[in-house]
């Protein structure tokens, strides 16, 4: 197991802001027991907080990014939850994920900072792994009917368009459509603290897989 070095145990402080209220969303959303995927799992905070408060449900993060995947190994040896796995080198684009059959897979502030293009293998790649009536959730910033719900989230989507023109804040009704197209039922958006959403999608019974 990584040495848990305090020099590779990332921390975020939105992390630290946001994870108790989505924790508070996680368990309404998702089920006692299962497999949980969480995609771009990022320092690792998120990780620990929700396989700690829910230990039913047996955690695996993933991250594309090396430095991200240490900081996740390094928290895992730190806190030594026996319900959260190896972090996985995942890019949802990759055909693989290496993981199969999920009760849920959790994914925050990743479509925005991300090509359109990762939604729409995110939400395909979710269709084909869920287990009947599996949970995607979503968590970040979405404009509502074009319109940005402040301006705070329009001053950062200006700057994530500055860093990459593919990037930006979503419009909530096209991600919606989006998981519509693909098997998935999205719950009434969740408002959360900082001008974010909570989106819970459920996999349809008998939705084709794509």
């Amino acid at each position: 197991m990584t040495e848990s070095h305090p020099a590779l145990r990332q921390h975020s402080p939105s992390a630290e802001r946001n994870r108790e209220p989505i924790l508070a969303v996680l368990r309404d959303a998702l089920p006692a027991t299962g497999h949980v995927l969480e995609i771009a799992s990022g320092t690792g905070q998120h990780a620990m907080c929700f396989a700690g408060a829910l230990p039913g449900l047996d955690w695996q993060p993933s991250d594309a990014d090396t430095d991200a995947r240490a900081s996740i190994a390094a928290w895992l040896a730190h806190d030594a939850l026996p319900n959260v796995r190896a972090p996985l080198a995942l890019d949802v684009h990759q055909p693989d994920w290496g993981v199969d059959s999920l009760d849920a897979v959790v994914c925050i502030n990743m479509i925005h900072i991300s090509p359109w293009s990762a939604a729409e293998a995110l939400f395909a790649g979710a269709s084909r792994r869920l287990v009947e009536g599996g949970v995607l959730y979503l968590y970040g910033p979405y404009k509502r009917g074009g319109a940005h719900t402040s301006p705070s989230n329009d001053a950062f989507d200006q700057q994530l368009r500055s860093r990459d023109p593919a990037w930006g804040v979503r419009d909530m009704e096209a991600v919606i459509a989006l998981g519509a197209s693909v098997g998935f039922v999205c719950d009434e958006p969740i408002a959360m603290p900082a001008n974010n959403f909570s989106l819970v999608f459920r996999k349809r019974p008998g939705a084709v897989q794509v």
